[in-house]
């Protein structure tokens, strides 16, 4: 039996202020999840953030996310995670 993750305990409950926190799965809301987790980041939060990500979820499963989310994350998020995974740079915000 798989143990369930409470999403609350690894992030913050206002990134999911639309949702039940309680019942989000990790596996199966990871569309929502992942963007959610990095909305917020900058650069003094990045190192957090992301470990926090990465400690539930493949880098695939992050860049997956981020480039196809309808949330609207930062094109300097999604350059520090290019960096992080030296990958070519991806934006949200087309320039």
């Amino acid at each position: 039996m798989t143990k369930r993750i409470s999403i609350a305990n690894v992030f913050p409950k206002d990134l999911f202020w639309d949702v039940d926190h309680n019942s989000l799965d990790v596996q199966q809301d990871k569309d929502l999840i992942i963007p959610r987790a990095m909305y917020a980041t900058n650069e003094t939060s990045f190192e957090t953030d992301i470990t926090r990500l990465e400690s539930l979820y493949t880098r695939e499963d992050i860049t997956h996310h981020l480039r196809s989310t309808k949330e609207m994350i930062s094109n300097e998020v999604c350059l520090m995670v290019a960096n992080r995974y030296n990958i070519e740079p991806f934006y949200w915000f087309h320039k």
